[in-house]
């Protein structure tokens, strides 16, 4: 059961029959694989391209488990190439083959061949790839399934959806497959399998040197503490008391660069909004997926607040916005979202409850004099707009029944 990922396809369709090198890069389970043959068919079906002329290699299924070299990869594919139209090639999960850049660099360069790969690192795109292929591909990075697409998936399998359905995305998020469980402890389980999966596979493996218990307790002390301002010394000095061995500041940036390069987490840098320039800090970070929240905590408890924030967060990168924290000389604005030159201020609340839960919310933008259009998201049904400043139900804005705009 499935559903289209039109929104990925849009954007990928242009660069079917392109010279470049299409990259998906996203957190394992995400859809990676699925929307490569959502590509393959529409190749097939609305392309009307040979069957013969698409090569598939999956290369987590064990049959493929040979082609480990770039000499293997690039043999096995020049052996099914035949004539001199082109060729779709589809590679799945390409960082299992040793120094894989060299068969894609051979292959872009003496095949009439378009090349498709995915990947579970987001170093796929860095070091010796970067320097070899510089300018010759092209990353669409792949998230779990939006809000929106979260719907789309019961409608379209004619599955009911849950009784609170936005509250069921919040807490347990997107990830496909975890759409195949009903209870809880069943979601859990199957988000915590991914989870060390990850960790294992792409972390703590036999060729690294990082403790995994140490990076374990804290990768998830960073996941659950999503959204909220960070601080290596601080996250140092929790690991410190509770544990009998010491960690340091670096150890904390490193393991969290991990975290980052295994697509767990997006770090997050500020925004002087005044000066209309980005800092060099990175202040926050946020999960690829609200389930993590819950998998990675102790408890079962999430905080809604967080929880929307976070999910406010991954729906502006999934729609292509650079996001940013914005920081005024008061204080700090939750996102700045932008694209092509232009932008606009983004606060997010669970309710405005209260007098002051609006006055904080709206006056958060008291002290912005950039004329770029400013919001706040909530749960609240009644339209709360003031002041210049427009208030959106949250779920209709994820569900494209409210727009945002930039400027």
């Amino acid at each position: 059961m499935l559903v289209k990922r039109s929104r990925y396809l849009e954007h990928i369709r242009k660069f079917y029959d392109s010279n470049l090198i299409k990259v998906l890069t996203g957190v394992r389970r995400c859809g990676k694989s699925v929307l490569l043959n959502q590509i393959k068919e529409e190749l097939l079906q609305d392309f009307n391209i040979e069957k013969d002329h698409i090569i598939s290699i999956n290369l987590e299924d064990l049959s493929f488990s040979r082609l480990n070299s770039a000499e293997k990869l690039n043999s096995y594919i020049v052996k099914r190439i035949k004539d001199e139209n082109k060729y779709y090639i589809f590679i799945d999960e390409i960082q299992h083959v040793r120094s894989f850049e060299k068969a894609l660099s051979s292959l872009k360069a003496t095949k009439n061949v378009s090349i498709f790969v995915t990947g579970s690192n987001s170093k796929l795109l860095s070091g010796r790839l970067a320097s070899l292929l510089v300018g010759r591909c092209k990353e669409f990075k792949v998230m779990p399934f939006s809000y929106g697409e979260f719907v789309e998936y019961h409608k379209e399998n004619k599955i009911p959806l849950p009784e609170k359905p936005f509250q069921n995305y919040l807490r347990y998020g997107g990830m496909p497959q975890r759409l195949d469980y009903e209870a809880e402890e069943d979601i859990k389980d199957y988000l915590r399998s991914v989870y060390y999966g990850i960790i294992d596979k792409d972390i703590c493996n036999e060729k690294s040197k990082i403790d995994r218990d140490a990076f374990l307790t804290l990768s998830n002390y960073i996941i659950t503490n999503s959204g909220k301002e960070f601080s290596g010394e601080n996250v140092a000095e929790y690991y410190n008391q509770t544990n009998s061995d010491t960690i340091y500041r670096k150890t904390v940036y490193r393991y969290l660069k991990k975290l980052e390069e295994a697509c767990l987490i997006t770090r997050v840098k500020r925004y002087d909004i005044a000066a209309k320039r980005n800092l060099k800090q990175v202040e926050k970070q946020f999960a690829i997926d609200n389930g993590f929240l819950l998998s990675c905590g102790e408890s079962n408890q999430v905080l809604i607040a967080h929880a929307l924030e976070n999910a406010v967060f991954n729906e502006l990168v999934n729609r292509g916005y650079d996001v940013r924290i914005g920081k005024t000389y008061k204080g700090e604005i939750d996102f700045v979202a932008m694209k092509d030159k232009k932008k606009c201020f983004i606060q997010v609340a669970y309710l405005l409850s209260s007098e002051d839960v609006i006055e904080r919310e709206f006056g958060a933008f008291a002290s912005i004099r950039d004329a770029s259009p400013k919001y706040v998201l909530s749960m609240d049904d009644f339209d709360m707009s003031k002041d210049g400043i427009t208030h959106l139900n949250v779920e209709d804005w994820l569900l494209g029944k409210a727009e945002i705009n930039i400027s």
